[in-house]
């Protein structure tokens, strides 16, 4: 069990680790800190945390365990500000999409990546967001990614595997480099692809219409617009590299597919769409 666990930024990940771990007894003490005040006075009275501290230095203090479950962006000055501030032995971890960014910029500012700093990311996630929209099960059979480097400290690691266990959650290892490379291609690509297509259709005359009239089809595939927007901004100028490369690849899927409606290609229409369906059937239920 965890004695003291502090999450800066308790929000929807940052919450539902919380609540995912007092549910499984594992954790005594919680506490929090946000510069948004609001969110720590929503996160007491759902009694998600229980301590409440404005200052990030000071409510690091007395913590084993520091969940960082800020916006990407945040994360390195967050760090700065609480790496002279924790007990021996104490562990920090985040919770970031993004890893090779923050890895890199702690090399620069340190010479490496402290001991006991484990880079971690949640697979998981919805739409939603803020403390309020948190939930135990979140992580239950969902994907964690560590990426530890070769300073990480075997201690430290293993006690964010067990803390993320705790919650259900089936934790992998993985080089930061190719974990990068995946979520730019399962994640970040799909959310920029989201947020362009309902950008597009609200600027159409027929927007009222296009909206007033969608089906499920459209409701699914643009609901991962309703996403935090700071998140996915700082999300996106982190891995920006990828993300455009995956982008070049998918828009020269798209230069395919119009020159096979330009042609009326039937049958290549088909197999792309049977492919399409296959390999999705064969991965996803």
């Amino acid at each position: 069990m965890i004695e003291n666990l502090t999450v800066i930024g308790p929000g929807l990940i940052g919450g539902s680790l919380i609540r995912a771990l007092k549910e499984n007894n594992g954790v005594k003490n919680v506490t929090a800190c946000s510069r948004n005040m609001n969110n720590l006075d929503k996160a007491l009275k759902l009694g998600v945390i229980d301590t409440a501290i404005a200052d990030t230095a000071t409510a690091v203090r007395e913590a084993d365990i520091v969940v960082i479950a800020t916006p990407v962006g945040a994360i390195l000055e967050v760090f700065k500000t609480i790496k002279d501030q924790l007990k021996p032995q104490a562990v920090v971890t985040d919770v970031g999409s993004v890893k090779m960014s923050l890895i890199r910029e702690l090399q620069a500012e340190y010479g490496d990546v402290p001991q006991f700093f484990v880079p971690a990311h949640p697979v998981a996630g919805t739409e939603k967001s803020g403390v309020e929209a948190s939930f135990a099960s979140l992580f239950a059979d969902r994907k964690v990614i560590l990426t530890p480097t070769a300073n990480t400290d075997p201690d430290s690691l293993k006690r964010v595997r067990d803390m993320w266990e705790m919650t259900g959650a089936k934790v992998i290892e993985m080089d930061g480099e190719w974990h990068d490379i995946i979520l730019s291609a399962t994640s970040h690509l799909p959310h920029v692809l989201a947020y362009a297509l309902v950008t597009q259709l609200s600027s159409m005359q027929e927007s009222e219409d296009i909206f007033t009239l969608a089906a499920g089809g459209f409701r699914d595939f643009s609901r991962i617009a309703s996403s935090d927007a700071t998140m996915w901004r700082d999300i996106c100028l982190s891995n920006t590299d990828k993300i455009r490369e995956m982008l070049k690849s998918y828009q020269l899927q798209l230069a395919k597919m119009d020159k096979m409606l330009k042609e009326q290609d039937s049958e290549g229409l088909y197999k792309v769409f049977a492919n399409a369906k296959k390999v999705r059937d064969a991965h996803f239920e």
